[in-house]
């Protein structure tokens, strides 16, 4: 697999490390879908995409540096390994809207983008769990 060494680098983890990431994503998609606060349904559901995405990244044995711009990354890594660009797009969007409540006061965020995020999120995780638990990397 390609990569930017720029934001990633190889280590060998073993699949403990590795669950214990996809079970980290899972707990956070969990919460996105209980909790009843839009705010932190959706800041728990971007946790989850990024989260899912470390996962999948270190099922393919590569550890993300924390380094500017490693959200992107991490999102574009996800989506071309699913083959997925409604993860790109829509990731790109949660991370926009993070970044304008972090950074620019705050932002808005309706009931129907949540649930179509969580959406995503869900299905992202469906198809990590089938590569880490059928695949070989």
């Amino acid at each position: 697999m390609k990569f930017d060494d720029k934001y990633f680098a190889r280590l060998i983890f073993t699949p403990q490390q590795v669950d214990k990431n996809l079970k980290n994503a899972l707990r956070n998609l969990d919460i996105a879908k209980r909790d009843t606060i839009l705010d932190v349904k959706f800041t728990y559901a971007y946790s989850a995409l990024i989260k899912a995405g470390i996962a999948l990244l270190s099922f393919y044995n590569l550890k993300v540096r924390s380094i500017s711009g490693h959200h992107v990354k991490i999102i574009e890594m996800l989506a071309k390994i699913l083959k997925d660009e409604a993860v790109e797009d829509i990731g790109n969007v949660m991370r926009s809207k993070r970044n304008l409540d972090l950074y620019s006061g705050g932002a808005e965020i309706t009931e129907k983008e949540v649930h179509e995020y969580i959406r995503l999120v869900e299905k992202a995780l469906i198809m990590i769990q089938g590569i880490i638990t059928d695949k070989k990397p």
